[in-house]
C-alpha cells in the first residue's frame, strides 16, 4: 500500500541564469529541458530566472524557442502542460559563441550583462556545457578568460560539465589541470545522471541509516559483489563516438564507479558534500592497481555480431555507420577488482557492461556469505538459495532479500523466497528523466552528488591497466557474442575460477 511521504519541502534556487552551451543538441532537447519542465512543474526553480542557449550560429529566440517546445513534447516524462511551458520557454534566450572566435565570448559577456539586468538574476550564473567532451576545455578557456566564471560582488558562478571527463589517466588530469587554473573546485560540478537516480541515491540510505545493514556490511560477511549496467540497445547513431570510446571508457569511470563507490565507501562524518566526496574518492583511489599481464586475466572484452533483439534483426557493430571495418573496440567489458582496505580485503567486485545484449538491467548484486551446512546434512543443501542483497536501479527501481525458508510440510525441505521493495509501490512519484535533482543541486550549490577531481582520477587510474593491455593486445582477446544474449560466454570463467557464477538477471 503506498505510504505517504514525509519529506522536508525542497529548497527553492535563488535567481540565476542557466546558461545551456550546445542548446540544439540532443543532450539539451532530451533531458535538460525535459528536466527544466519537471522543476518548473514542482514550483523548484527561481521566481527570477532566465535560460540562455548558446549556439555556434545565430538563430532567433523564437526558432530556438520551436526547437525546443517540439523536443519537449517529444521527451518530456509526464504530460505538458501549455502554461508551464509557455512559462519556461519564454525566459529562452539565443546568443551565439564559438570558442573558434574568441570575441563572439566578449559579445556574450555583454549580452548576459544586460538579459540579467532585465530579468534581476543578481548575476547568478549555471553554465551547463550540453556539448561533446572537446569543447569543454575551449569553452571554459573563454569563459575564464572573460571573467565569467569570476565570482564577484556576492554572485555565484558554476560550471556544470557531462560525462566523459577525459579518456584516460592523463587526459583527465590535463583536464582537472586547466579547469582548476581558471576556476575552483567548488565551482565545478562533473555530472552523472545515475546520480540522479533515486535507488542510486538510496544506496547511502540502506547502508547507513539501518541498522541491520551496516554491521555486516564487510569482508567478514559479504562474499563478494556484482555490478551490472547491462543495455539492450545497440551503438545506433553513435558510431563515430562509440568507436573512439568503448564499453570501457564510457561506463566504468563514471556509471559504475559511481555505484562502487556508494556501495564501498567508508561511513561519512558528516552527510556533507566534502564528507562524502572524500570518502567517495578513497575507495577509489584504493581499487588495486594491476599489472598489464594481471588486467588481462581479470578482464574479458566483447563485440557484439548480427543477432536479434526483441523482434529487431541488429547488424555486426562493425557494420555500424562512422565505425571502422576491421574496429577492435570494446562494445562489452566485464572486470575483477580488489579493494585494497580493511573493509574490503579478500572481497572481489565483478563488474560488468554491454551493449546489444538481451536484457536491459542495472543493479548491485551484493552476496553474503553461506550459512554452515552443519544442521542441514540431512537436506539437500546444494540446492540453498544463494543470500543476495540486490539493488535494482534500471528498469526497476527497488531491493530485493534473497533468503531461505522452509517449504510448509512434515518435513524439512529449504526453499529460496524473495522480499521485494519497489519505489512506485510505496511512494507516489512523476516520472522523471534523472536530471532533476542534479540540476536543482547545482542551482542550490550542493555537490554532493558530483564527482571532485581527485575521484575523476582515481577511477582512471583504476582502469588505465586495462586500457593499456587491450590496446597492446588488439584483435587478440576481443570475443564476438551474438546481438540479444547475455555476453561472451567467457565472460563467467571471471567467477567460476573462483568458484563463483554472475546472477542470472531477469
Amino acid at each position: 500500500m503506498p505510504m505517504p511521504s514525509d519529506q522536508p519541502i525542497q529548497k527553492k534556487p535563488e535567481p540565476c541564469s542557466f546558461v545551456i552551451f550546445g542548446a540544439t543538441g540532443d543532450l539539451a532537447h532530451r533531458l535538460v529541458i525535459p528536466a527544466l519542465y519537471n522543476l518548473a512543474a514542482s514550483d523548484l526553480l527561481p521566481d527570477r530566472f532566465c535560460v540562455v542557449g548558446i549556439t555556434r550560429k545565430a538563430m532567433s529566440n523564437e526558432a530556438l524557442r520551436d526547437s525546443l517546445m517540439n523536443g519537449l513534447r517529444q521527451f518530456a516524462t509526464r504530460p505538458v502542460e501549455d502554461a508551464t511551458a509557455k512559462r519556461l520557454l519564454e525566459c529562452v534566450t539565443c546568443i551565439a559563441a564559438d570558442p573558434g572566435e574568441p570575441a563572439s565570448f566578449d559579445r556574450m559577456r555583454k549580452k548576459l550583462d544586460e538579459l540579467e539586468a532585465t530579468r534581476q538574476t543578481g548575476g547568478n550564473r549555471l553554465f551547463y556545457l550540453a556539448t561533446p567532451p572537446d569543447a569543454f576545455a575551449p569553452i571554459s578557456r573563454q569563459l575564464g578568460r572573460t571573467g565569467m566564471l569570476r565570482q564577484d560582488g556576492g554572485a555565484w558562478r558554476r560550471l556544470v560539465i557531462e560525462k566523459p571527463f577525459g579518456t584516460d589517466l592523463a587526459s583527465a588530469k590535463a583536464l582537472n589541470a586547466e579547469l582548476l587554473a581558471i576556476t575552483d573546485e567548488h565551482q565545478i560540478y562533473r555530472i552523472d545522471h545515475y546520480l540522479g537516480k533515486e535507488t542510486v541515491q538510496n544506496i547511502l540510505v540502506l547502508r547507513f541509516a539501518n541498522g541491520m545493514f551496516e554491521p555486516i556490511w564487510n569482508r567478514n560477511h559479504i562474499d563478494h559483489v556484482q555490478i551490472t549496467v547491462d543495455e539492450k540497445l545497440d551503438v545506433g547513431h553513435r558510431g563515430g563516438f562509440y568507436d573512439s570510446t568503448g564499453a570501457l571508457r564510457d561506463m566504468v569511470p563514471s556509471h559504475l564507479f559511481q555505484l562502487l563507490s556508494l556501495v564501498a565507501m567508508e561511513p561519512p562524518i558528516r552527510f556533507d558534500a566534502h564528507s562524502v566526496r572524500a570518502e567517495k574518492a578513497d575507495v577509489l583511489a584504493a581499487i588495486q592497481a594491476q599489472s598489464e599481464s594481471e588486467a588481462l586475466q581479470n578482464s574479458v572484452r566483447g563485440q557484439y555480431r548480427a543477432g536479434r533483439i526483441d523482434n529487431t534483426e541488429v547488424g555486426d557493430y562493425r557494420s555500424t555507420r562512422d565505425v571502422r571495418p576491421g574496429s577492435t573496440t570494446e562494445t562489452y567489458a566485464a572486470l575483477k577488482l580488489s579493494i585494497d582496505n580493511w573493509r574490503w580485503a579478500g572481497v572481489p567486485f565483478y563488474l560488468r557492461t554491454g551493449k546489444a545484449l538481451g536484457l536491459k538491467r542495472t543493479e548491485v548484486a551484493i552476496k553474503f556469505k553461506q550459512a554452515p551446512f552443519a544442521m542441514f546434512r540431512c537436506t539437500p543443501v546444494e540446492t540453498l538459495a544463494q543470500n543476495y542483497l540486490v539493488i535494482g536501479v534500471a528498469p526497476t527501481e527497488g531491493i530485493a532479500l534473497q533468503f531461505n525458508t522452509k517449504v510448509p510440510g512434515p518435513s524439512i525441505r529449504i526453499d529460496g523466497v524473495e522480499m521485494k521493495f519497489r519505489y512506485k509501490d510505496y511512494f507516489q512519484a512523476e516520472p522523471s528523466t534523472g536530471y532533476e535533482t542534479l540540476i536543482h543541486d547545482c542551482m542550490i550549490g550542493d555537490n554532493i552528488l558530483f564527482q571532485r577531481a581527485d575521484s575523476v582520477e582515481a577511477g582512471w587510474k583504476a582502469v588505465q591497466p586495462f586500457l593499456d593491455a587491450w590496446k597492446k593486445a588488439g584483435a587478440d582477446g576481443l570475443l564476438p557474442y551474438q546481438a540479444g544474449s547475455e555476453g561472451p560466454t567467457e565472460a563467467n570463467a571471471l567467477l567460476t575460477r573462483d568458484g563463483r557464477s554472475w546472477r542470472k538477471l531477469g
